[in-house]
């Protein structure tokens, strides 16, 4: 009976995760900015104008003259010197004297493009200089919001054991997912102050939910049991990646430039509906059975074996303080410095799945339609998160006999394979912008290959599900009455390291970020090796190996 209710609870928290996040993850994948650049009805044609001018603007810059309001309404007696094929761009295969005279032309049908338009549409300056300073804000929006997540998720790790310690885990999660709830609504009518406000609010809630995830999957698992729970939760909820990838694949093919206002306001209406029937849902957990364990013979001697390794006191019953002090004490210790280590490669790895690969598939422009294609690559990392999550659950008592480090170190060989095939096959300036041709180092015939970079994406999903429900696994084994401080500082360092990933992923070209990905999950595949050969080597010495 206690086994029922346990696997209940497991798949209602994993379905109610499935809802929540798709929404959350489908938001995600949607930017900000595009959904405000129809502020005005008339945006569209003011972005043209704007465009315009920026066209004559570079030109002058080409000549190294000062860029003023008043020069773009003029040219000057200099541009009308004979110019070399280098600046041109224009007129190729004509003699200097009449490229001179077609690249000038060409500025002033530009400059009477632009002037004439912003006429014609009858917008008062102040209008202009509202429009251009709300699209600016806008396309920067993301970027912030998306910092301030990872910024607040980071610190409030610490105070979510506190949280969890004094409301339960279940009340945990109601609350987080009313958080993501609030973020997802205020992109309905989104407004600077509100978007950065609900950034803070869904900070906060994802250190309480995942928390008290974690917290309350140990509390419905038994050592034997951790493995398979961990595996259906994680198959579940990234269902999430699959079902949130196809609404854009399919929902978006036809838009061009910015979404309108009704669709917007339709799309995150709908969203935060999802979101709601999520948290919905887990009202329908039951409170956790004292579990018996399966292996009667090894029971007591696992748990005196997580304790023996800890030596921590539990975290039931305790107040907010005492808490913190754990969190503070077990983030010091040997064991979670080195499973610091493998939770500093899937924040990182989590940054190049979630972000930058898409991206750079996004950008190849040699791939046909790269921007839809960016659906399909997310569509492939569920896949390969759900197979994995699923493959993982269902043989989760072969984990107990031969121990977690295999399917690690099949994860690890699973990207180390994948990372080969991406910098073979995808240029590497494609994170920093669209490219058509440029340095890389093509094995393929023909260029990248769509095909082979679709493939990477299953790989880095199936083997992100090796790394994350082992991790789910050790951690519910070895710490299990310590599992809110564990779980918070898993995702604390994971969260502080998809931070500093998503800030060099900006600035470092595909290779670099690739020998960082291939050192970092060196180290954590090293470090899990320690951790679990640590409980074996106690177990030698009279204890039951560790199953999970």
């Amino acid at each position: 009976m206690a086994n029922d209710v346990g696997m209940w609870n497991v798949l209602v928290m994993g379905f109610s995760f499935m809802f929540m996040f798709t929404a959350f993850q489908t938001t995600s994948m949607i930017e900000v900015s595009p959904f405000i650049t129809n502020l005005h009805p008339l945006s569209h044609e003011i972005d043209t104008a704007f465009q315009e001018r920026e066209v004559v603007r570079k030109s002058f810059q080409i000549f190294k003259l000062k860029v003023t309001d008043n020069k773009i309404d003029c040219i000057p007696e200099k541009i009308c010197a004979p110019i070399s094929d280098k600046h041109s761009g224009l007129g190729v295969g004509l003699p200097k004297s009449t490229k001179s005279f077609y690249f000038t032309s060409q500025l002033y049908y530009r400059i009477s493009l632009a002037k004439n338009t912003l006429k014609n549409l009858k917008v008062s300056k102040n209008l202009v200089i509202y429009y251009v300073k709300v699209k600016l804000i806008y396309e920067k929006c993301s970027i912030y919001s998306q910092g301030i997540i990872y910024a607040v998720f980071a610190l409030a790790n610490w105070l979510a054991p506190s949280f969890v310690g004094i409301f339960g885990p279940r009340v945990s999660m109601i609350v987080g997912g009313i958080c993501y709830a609030l973020f997802i609504a205020s992109l309905i009518e989104p407004m600077a102050w509100s978007v950065y406000t609900g950034s803070v609010i869904i900070g906060y809630g994802a250190s309480v939910i995942w928390t008290g995830q974690g917290t309350f999957l140990t509390m419905n698992s038994t050592p034997e049991t951790i493995s398979r729970n961990s595996g259906i939760f994680w198959a579940l909820l990234q269902c999430s990646l699959l079902f949130g990838n196809m609404y854009v694949y399919f929902q978006f093919k036809t838009q061009v430039g910015g979404i309108s206002d009704s669709v917007r306001r339709t799309v995150y209406t709908v969203f935060t509906t999802v979101c709601g029937l999520g948290i919905c849902l887990l009202f329908l957990l039951r409170k956790p059975s004292s579990l018996p364990l399966e292996v009667n013979e090894n029971d007591n001697d696992e748990r005196e074996l997580s304790q023996n390794i800890r030596q921590l006191p539990s975290t039931e019953r305790r107040g907010a303080l005492e808490s913190l002090k754990v969190a503070v004490r077990l983030f010091f210790t040997k064991d979670m410095f080195f499973l610091s280590l493998c939770f500093a490669y899937t924040g990182l790895e989590l940054t190049f799945f979630s972000g930058v690969y898409g991206t750079c598939v996004g950008n190849t422009l040699l791939f046909p339609n790269s921007k839809r294609q960016i659906g399909l690559v997310g569509m492939l990392i569920g896949c390969g998160e759900i197979i994995g999550g699923l493959i993982f659950g269902i043989f989760g008592k072969r984990s107990n006999k031969f121990g977690r480090e295999p399917i690690v170190l099949f994860g690890a060989l699973v990207h180390w394979i994948c990372f080969l095939l991406i910098f073979f096959n995808i240029p590497q300036e494609a994170p920093s912008g669209p490219v058509s041709e440029g340095e890389n180092y093509h094995v393929f015939p023909k260029g990248p290959n769509l095909p082979v970079a679709l493939l990477c994406g299953f790989l880095l999903g199936l083997g992100d599900s090796s790394f994350n429900t082992q991790i789910y696994a050790i951690l519910g084994s070895l710490y299990e009455k310590d599992s809110a401080p564990a779980f918070a500082l898993f995702k604390f360092v994971q969260s502080l390291t998809a931070a500093i990933g998503f800030f060099y992923s900006l600035r470092l070209n595909l290779p670099w970020q690739l020998l960082i990905l291939v050192v970092s999950s060196l180290f954590g595949t090293l470090g899990f090796f320690q951790v679990e050969w640590k409980a074996r080597r106690v177990a030698n010495q009279g204890y039951a190996p560790i199953s999970s």
